[in-house]
């Protein structure tokens, strides 16, 4: 097994709990159109799949791609201006990354997210000059689970993919760590359906709680 010395994360459910701010945009937008609001528990396992799916999901009826897009868009504005008010660290997220620079590795970001909403959402929840990078879903051409995002990941990081350590919650993630070389953790406290098989993901690695990714180091 190659040393590992950087330490790779997707955002939504592997890095921050974004969900409670996602969840709570789509139900704003949800009263806005005259719909019941939808429980936590039932937006939270779609949270990874980003705004489309989260428009889908509030909003199944529809099929007329002009008001989808209305939706959406509507839907990140809504987010946009409540991106990080209870968003937080997941439990054992702060004491690993401390680990992490404690060693002197390095750790970054990837994810599909774009740009526009990663970065101020790392800045918000003051992580943003302690990365080494910060790959948005518009940095590259192609998105997880392409490699693309994690070669320009290793780049900035000055590292190489076999010295790389990707930790995601959805299928894609662990696809765009395999194919780019990468060992692989699956975040199971992330925002997983109970429809998933993480077992067929075909990652190196499971973890229940951030910190367990100590042990892995």
């Amino acid at each position: 097994m190659s040393k590992i010395n950087t330490v790779l994360f997707d955002l939504d459910g592997t890095l921050i709990d974004t969900a409670p701010d996602m969840a709570n945009a789509l139900n704003i937008l949800l009263e806005e159109e005259g719909f019941d609001i939808l429980s936590f528990a039932h937006i939270r396992p779609v949270v990874s799949d980003g705004s489309a799916a989260l428009v889908q999901l509030g909003f199944p009826q529809l099929e007329d791609e002009s008001t989808i897009d209305r939706l959406k868009k509507r839907y990140l504005e809504i987010y946009e201006n409540k991106l990080c008010v209870h968003s937080v660290l997941f439990p054992g997220m702060k004491k690993l990354i401390e680990h992490i620079e404690d060693q002197e590795m390095r750790w970054g970001v990837v994810t599909n997210k774009p740009g526009w909403l990663t970065d101020p959402l790392m800045e918000q929840i003051g992580l943003a000059e302690r990365a080494a990078c910060i790959i948005s879903g518009d940095s590259t051409k192609n998105r997880k689970p392409h490699p693309e995002p994690m070669y320009l990941a290793c780049k900035q990081a000055n590292s190489r993919p076999e010295n790389c350590i990707y930790i995601g919650d959805a299928q894609r993630d662990i696809q765009a760590g395999v194919n780019a070389g990468m060992q692989t953790v699956i975040a199971n406290y992330g925002y997983i359906g109970n429809w998933e098989s993480t077992n067929e993901w075909g990652a190196d690695f499971s973890v229940d709680k951030a910190d367990e990714i100590i042990d892995l180091l």
